[in-house]
């Protein structure tokens, strides 16, 4: 056992090196030459809150009538921000690094791995002011909160897979950056972030079904569980709980699964050629 182990420190040592280095230089970067600097990492999700809970919550009344709705919007709202985030920094991130690529030689996926691990960074900093925020609304806590970060890695292997997927295209076409900035708000809109899902499924008809079913969509799965084990358990509506079925909750793990896989193989049948095509 103490040998496989030494075996693996010995071969992952000088990846873990780099991409320490990497995630401490490109967090630093981010904010560079701002004057508000890393506070903008709170900021950007809280005025973006502010603007869609006025509109939905306030004026539209697309709320679950629930006191802790308002911290539950904040938290879609910041798990949203880091998949979008890591996904838009991921993909540019080997043709932006692509001088170092071609002078040292280290494994590209560190790169991106970098990339997303720099927006955790920024999401860890926002849970803490979701939390601050249910403090202040009383929320009730249950045991389901150590739950909460097997969904964070879920949505963390989604934005990796993504990022490695897209990074892969981008280095041969430019054009999958704006492609996925208007895919990026049509999942936004598609997803119940801004929306309570009970407003949908409340209409009951094909309406509910539908409503269901856009918790097969792993990211919105993985953001929904995240609210329900750590704010909400009793007012939102998850894929454990709204199929009677035992496996279909199986569905967007299995997705996970096959997205990173192909992440991975993408990323992997390409990565020699980036120095070519960049």
């Amino acid at each position: 056992m103490n040998t496989v182990k030494r075996r693996i420190q010995d071969r992952y040592r000088y990846a873990m090196v780099v991409l320490r280095g990497l995630v401490k230089t490109d967090f630093k970067l981010r904010y560079q030459g701002s004057f508000l600097g890393v506070a903008w990492s709170v900021l950007k999700p809280l005025m973006l809150f502010a603007v869609m809970y006025v509109v939905f919550a306030k004026f539209l009344r697309m709320s679950d009538g629930t006191p802790t709705y308002p911290v539950v919007l904040l938290l879609g709202i910041c798990s949203w921000n880091f998949v979008a985030e890591a996904t838009s920094i991921g993909l540019r991130s080997i043709v932006d690094r692509g001088d170092l690529l071609r002078k040292i030689h280290f494994p590209n996926y560190i790169v991106v791995v970098s990339a997303t691990m720099g927006s955790m960074i920024s999401l860890g900093i926002n849970y803490v002011v979701v939390l601050i925020f249910a403090l202040f609304n009383r929320v009730h806590f249950t045991w389901r909160v150590i739950l909460v970060p097997f969904s964070v890695l879920q949505l963390w292997i989604l934005a990796l897979a993504l990022a490695l997927i897209f990074s892969t295209m981008y280095a041969y076409f430019r054009d999958i950056a704006h492609i996925w900035e208007v895919l990026q708000q049509m999942i936004f809109y598609g997803m119940p972030i801004i929306y309570p899902l009970s407003y949908v499924t409340d209409k009951g008809g094909i309406y509910a079904k539908l409503a269901r079913l856009e918790l097969l969509n792993p990211i919105a799965q993985s953001i929904q569980d995240i609210r329900h084990n750590f704010i909400a358990p009793e007012t939102q509506p998850t894929v454990w709980n709204q199929f009677g079925s035992w496996w279909v909750p199986l569905i967007p793990l299995g997705l996970t699964v096959a997205l990173i896989w192909i992440g991975v193989h993408v990323f992997r049948q390409n990565s020699r050629k980036f120095a070519e095509v960049m």
